[in-house]
């Protein structure tokens, strides 16, 4: 092979006797390259999105076993205390936000009143007890005194017959048979003035001489007036139902007359405390109480509490609204509703405190998979 020199650059001549220079060799070979990226080019667009596809598609087999619900909210039992009587506050036992055990005194109403009715209400109850302890002593007195009255009656009575029978005959005078008459009456009206208050004495003991004194309706009253004013001297003193944090005391204040019933300040339990989430009903498909679920709560990122579904509610969410919707009207447009249901806290940070109306995230796992065969 020959070469020669040129201003193109060094000419050389290959096994036919072609002439090539440098600058020709370059050009093919930059022709081949490209020729190769545009073949490599469709290989990696597709070779790309078969790796989406097979990721989306572990994504979905691998994902089926849970179902993550972000409309989920921290709940606790919360009640607005009041006392069902009425009277003026004496005293504020707590401060807004403070937390408090159950039993423990939360405020309380003058007692002046509730004492009085009380001490009446005792005074009532020994009364009645005198009362029919005297009847029944009253009624066995009663009872002794008939039994001699009447013999005093049979011996009158056996002295006016005999008189009777002598009258006509001239063996008395009609004087002494008018005063065996009369004695003989006079005691036949006492026995039967004993006998009245005999039975009045024995109507206080409702028929029953041997009746057990709290067995009497006049003491049972007497003892159920007493318990209902020991009762609402109990009801002025506001305890604590259960263990909790008070909010909003400020608006009780020393006093005030609160009405029976009236909210005074309320309370939320530090112990019943629950998750409630809403998921869509297109999540639902496997979900069932007992399935374990994982809480993430948005005040502590990177925080996990563990539950378990409790229940599921019977209806959405929207069935309980005060205006349900109303789908006869030719107007409907379908909206994917969310059924309620509550997840029970089972384990946690403890140091970590829940508050009613926290934001939270979680996931409940169904332990259902799913299928290749469920594609097709």
């Amino acid at each position: 092979m020959s070469q020669t020199s040129s201003t193109a650059g060094v000419v050389t001549r290959d096994a036919e006797g072609r002439e090539t220079t440098g600058r020709d060799k370059k050009t093919r070979s930059e022709g081949r390259s490209r020729g190769g990226s545009k073949l490599l080019r469709p290989v990696l667009m597709i070779g790309g999105v078969l790796l989406i596809l097979l990721a989306v598609l572990l994504y979905w087999l691998f994902s089926g076993g849970s179902v993550s619900v972000t409309d989920t909210y921290i709940k606790a039992a919360r009640v607005n205390l009041s006392t069902d009587v009425s009277g003026l506050v004496d005293q504020v036992d707590v401060k807004d936000h403070q937390t408090v055990t159950k039993g423990q005194i939360l405020f309380r109403l003058q007692p002046t009143r509730f004492v009085v009715a009380e001490d009446q209400a005792q005074a009532k109850l020994a009364e009645v007890k005198q009362q029919i302890e005297g009847a029944r002593h009253g009624y066995q007195a009663q009872i002794a005194k008939i039994k001699v009255q009447q013999a005093v009656v049979e011996n009158d009575r056996l002295n006016y017959q005999r008189y009777a029978s002598l009258v006509h005959g001239g063996g008395v005078t009609q004087s002494d048979y008018d005063n065996a008459k009369y004695k003989y009456q006079g005691a036949e009206a006492n026995l039967a003035a004993m006998q009245a208050q005999a039975g009045v004495d024995l109507a206080k003991l409702s028929g029953d001489p041997k009746i057990h004194l709290a067995d009497t309706p006049q003491y049972k009253a007497a003892a159920a007036a007493l318990a209902a004013a020991q009762l609402n001297y109990r009801h002025s003193i506001v305890r604590a139902p259960f263990d909790g944090v008070v909010t909003e005391t400020e608006q009780l204040q020393p006093g005030m007359y609160l009405q029976a019933g009236t909210a005074a300040f309320g309370l939320v339990s530090s112990t019943d405390v629950w998750v409630r989430a809403q998921p869509k009903e297109t999540a639902l498909t496997w979900v069932k109480p007992g399935d374990k679920v994982k809480i993430h709560v948005d005040t502590y990122p990177g925080k996990l509490w563990h539950g378990v579904v409790a229940s599921i509610a019977p209806a959405s969410g929207s069935s309980f609204s005060i205006l349900p919707a109303q789908n006869s009207s030719g107007n409907w447009v379908k909206v994917v509703q969310r059924i309620p249901l509550r997840v029970n806290i089972t384990n946690g940070p403890k140091h970590l405190v829940l508050r009613n109306g926290m934001t939270a995230e979680v996931d409940i796992i169904t332990g259902h998979q799913h299928k290749l065969s469920n594609l097709f």
